[in-house]
């Protein structure tokens, strides 16, 4: 394949490149180890001098295959998967931060993933101050700190549905010479290449939109290979590991050195490998998902004006509604479409939310999202339960809050079991 392919093209055929003879699909490597005949090449392999399976929980074909396609489609220099997309948040942070160092994170993260830097990490002696999305340069750089190591964002917050300033925040890390993480996973590559904007680091939860049918459950991190680790800020990168040997990974690896470094040392130690078998799934999400993408972003547009339109709601949250407050962003960095994830509130409050969901016919109430099928959640007594009310205001979510993640069904049936169920309020 060549590299100039478009986007719809890797989807479908990237990452994987049969030789003659070999299967056309790629095959499922159910296979924990591999054969060596020659001892000082697996020992090279060891010691990372040659490229080569050794473990499944470090490497396996199928796996590689599909982080290739990722890194692809986001045009990265390298991918890691993990078991989940919280794993891939983990080792994303955990891979250039420590003990007695710090992190800024946006306020309107995804409750899972604020939980992760607000409460576990904290015990690992890693401070998170959360910023609200708004601030302009000098306030967030009012917030940061000598022992400050990255800047973590979302694309599109979960379930605030703010779109990230790209420009601001890559001015603000740049300027701090640390690493920009985004988690790029309601957009997916086909909307958003976060690395094209500013970004130094993609993590996706692979379980949404790359799976795309709520079967499987993994994350992802891409290098973008855009950031000079030989800053004097991460010695981990140029300073001797002493389990591998006393290798340097700027010297040894250069622009590969972050993604690297997360595979052989903390995928290694921690083990949070993503299983051939999610791996040959995911690829098979990703071959239909520009074309998902585009259906998902249709139907939650439809379905957002026709809410915006209805007497009984009392507002709506689309990122390509013109009412949006990041409209302008949308268009700048969305403009193949604004995903499959809208939100809005009802009369009645949250009793009158509850009571729309259980009037629901075609729609299911279900903890996921990014599915074929549409869906509804209440994120403040669910997946931000442990936020006080507080953080939930930071957050951006209101006690009357319905998320819905538009599927691909006939949008003129999604709008109809919407219809009646409101009708019964």
């Amino acid at each position: 394949m060549k590299k100039d392919c478009k986007q719809g093209t890797i989807c479908v055929q990237g990452g994987y490149s049969p030789k003659s003879g070999e299967p056309r699909v790629l095959p499922i490597y159910q296979s924990t180890t591999y054969k060596y005949k020659d001892p000082d090449q697996l020992a090279n392999i060891f010691d990372l001098k040659e490229e080569g399976h050794m473990y499944s929980r470090i490497s396996n074909p199928t796996v590689a295959a599909f982080e290739e396609k990722i890194s692809q489609l986001e045009d990265g220099v390298g991918a890691l998967a993990t078991s989940s997309g919280q794993a891939a948040t983990t080792i994303g942070i955990l891979n250039i931060c420590g003990q007695n160092q710090h992190i800024l994170a946006l306020s309107t993260l995804y409750g899972g993933t604020y939980t992760l830097l607000s409460t576990t990490l904290k015990k690992y002696g890693i401070e998170v101050t959360f910023i609200d999305p708004n601030m302009d340069v000098e306030e967030i750089l009012n917030y940061s700190k000598p022992n400050t190591r990255a800047i973590y964002a979302e694309t599109i917050g979960n379930p605030a549905l703010n779109v990230l300033d790209f420009e601001k925040y890559s001015k603000v890390a740049k300027t701090l010479d640390i690493p920009f993480i985004v988690d790029n996973t309601f957009p997916t590559p086909y909307l958003c290449q976060p690395f094209k904007h500013g970004a130094n680091i993609i993590i996706h939860s692979a379980t949404k939109y790359i799976d795309g049918h709520a079967n499987n459950i993994g994350g992802v991190i891409i290098d973008g290979g855009n950031f000079n680790w030989d800053n004097g800020k991460y010695p981990e990168f140029t300073e001797p590991d002493e389990s591998y040997h006393g290798i340097r990974y700027y010297k040894e690896f250069k622009e590969k050195a972050y993604i690297t470094k997360a595979r052989t040392q903390l995928l290694r130690d921690i083990g949070c490998s993503l299983s051939p078998f999610n791996s040959f799934m995911f690829n098979l999400g990703l071959e239909t998902l520009h074309l998902r993408m585009e259906k998902h972003s249709q139907n939650a547009l439809k379905l957002a004006k026709y809410l915006e339109s209805h007497e009984k709601v009392s507002w709506v949250n689309y990122p390509k509604l013109e009412s949006h407050p990041d409209y302008e962003l949308s268009q700048k960095y969305l403009p193949l479409g604004g995903s499959g994830i809208l939100t809005f509130g009802i009369e009645g409050g949250k009793a009158g939310a509850k009571k729309f969901m259980t009037n629901l016919n075609l729609v299911s109430l279900v903890v996921h999202l990014g599915d074929v099928r549409t869906s509804v959640l209440h994120p403040a007594s669910t997946t931000h339960r442990q936020l006080s009310t507080k953080e939930l205001k930071k957050a951006g979510i209101k006690e009357d809050m319905i998320r819905v993640s538009v599927g691909i069904e006939d949008i003129s049936d999604i709008i109809e079991d919407f219809h009646s169920a409101l009708s019964l309020i």
